[in-house]
């Protein structure tokens, strides 16, 4: 696969190291701000050109990777639509539902590959409980929670966009806890309601929430609490709990580090206690899911097939987002 990179963040540099590990070619990168991107090409041995529409029509592109801010996603699709190249975006996949499904809608009338970058469902402890989840291992399902308490410094929201509405859609919950609120969508299924609670600017000088809450019950008539925060220091490992009829299991950071299970039987449960976890550092994350999606969705465009985390998927987990910030907004409980 020959990929094209449009931002050149922070996150761009992960995604750069999983697509030289995985021998995917790096051909073509640009940003808004040209030192930053004229230094991340010098850096990752890159073609530097000045407009996003030069990548989308790059004659080495067979996908364009987006690490923008999520405000800024459905321009390449559009492009993206009319060359016939596929098109990844990073999480979330937008800042609102509409514009969600109007990618869509483009990506699919173009015939591209939409993906969303989730890598967290490519962790041996997601991808192990979404196999033993299906098998009834657990049991009925009867509270699915996640749990986010982490911690961003000043300096992290020091320039105006961070946490604003309109560039970064949200605080804590869209561009943190939308990992989880990913994971919890995929392994206990659709919400049917929640209610939600916030806290705006608790310790930060942002517009949007640094801590949130939201309980809620799942079509399956299982329920759950979500809670997100950027604003307890130090910040602390983040945790997803399943908790069924015949046992529970708990995902900390990307490890499974508890399978309580009664009378169980099967593949063994990869149990860990070495986590990586982004509480107090974005980048203290592990590269080999970001590779595993990256293959994923190469060979999704190689063998003709949907990737595991396909735009739909992305519209789900806004979706969740969506509905608890219009119930914080309301007071009122939201169906989805």
């Amino acid at each position: 696969m020959r990929v094209g990179m449009i931002g050149t963040g922070a996150i761009s540099h992960m995604h750069a190291r999983a697509y030289r590990n995985i021998g995917y070619e790096l051909t073509v990168c640009t940003d808004i701000y040209e030192p930053a991107g004229r230094k991340f090409a010098d850096q990752h041995g890159v073609e530097f050109v000045r407009t996003y529409e030069e990548v989308c029509r790059h004659p080495k592109v067979d996908y364009v990777d987006v690490c923008t801010f999520p405000d800024f996603r459905l321009e390449p699709v559009r492009i993206c639509a009319e060359t016939r190249k596929h098109i990844q975006v990073q999480k979330p996949i937008a800042t609102n539902l509409a514009t969600a499904r109007e990618m869509i809608d483009t990506a699919r009338k173009g015939g591209i590959l939409l993906g969303v970058v989730s890598q967290h469902r490519f962790d041996d402890a997601s991808l192990f409980l979404s196999k033993a989840l299906a098998a009834g291992r657990l049991g009925k399902l009867l509270q699915c929670d996640c749990y986010v308490k982490w911690y961003r410094s000043a300096e992290y929201y020091s320039r105006p966009i961070k946490g604003s509405w309109k560039t970064e859609g949200g605080g804590a919950l869209i561009n943190q806890a939308i990992h989880q609120i990913d994971i919890l969508r995929w392994l206990a299924g659709p919400i049917a309601e929640l209610f939600g609670a916030w806290q705006l600017g608790a310790l930060h000088k942002i517009e949007s929430e640094d801590v949130v809450n939201a309980v809620v019950q799942y079509k399956s008539g299982s329920t759950g609490v979500i809670q997100a925060a950027t604003a307890f220091w130090p910040g602390y490992t983040e945790h997803t709990e399943l908790h069924g009829t015949k046992g529970t299991a708990v995902i900390s950071g990307d490890k499974l580090t508890t399978w309580d299970v009664a009378n169980d039987s099967g593949e063994p449960a990869p149990l860990s206690k070495e986590v990586a976890s982004g509480a107090s550092d974005p980048m203290a994350i592990s590269v080999a899911p970001f590779e595993r999606q990256f293959r994923d969705f190469g060979d999704a465009i190689t063998n003709g097939r949907k990737p595991l985390v396909t735009g739909e998927e992305g519209y789900q987990a806004l979706e969740v987002v969506d509905a608890v910030y219009r119930s914080c907004r309301s007071g009122q409980k939201v169906v989805l």
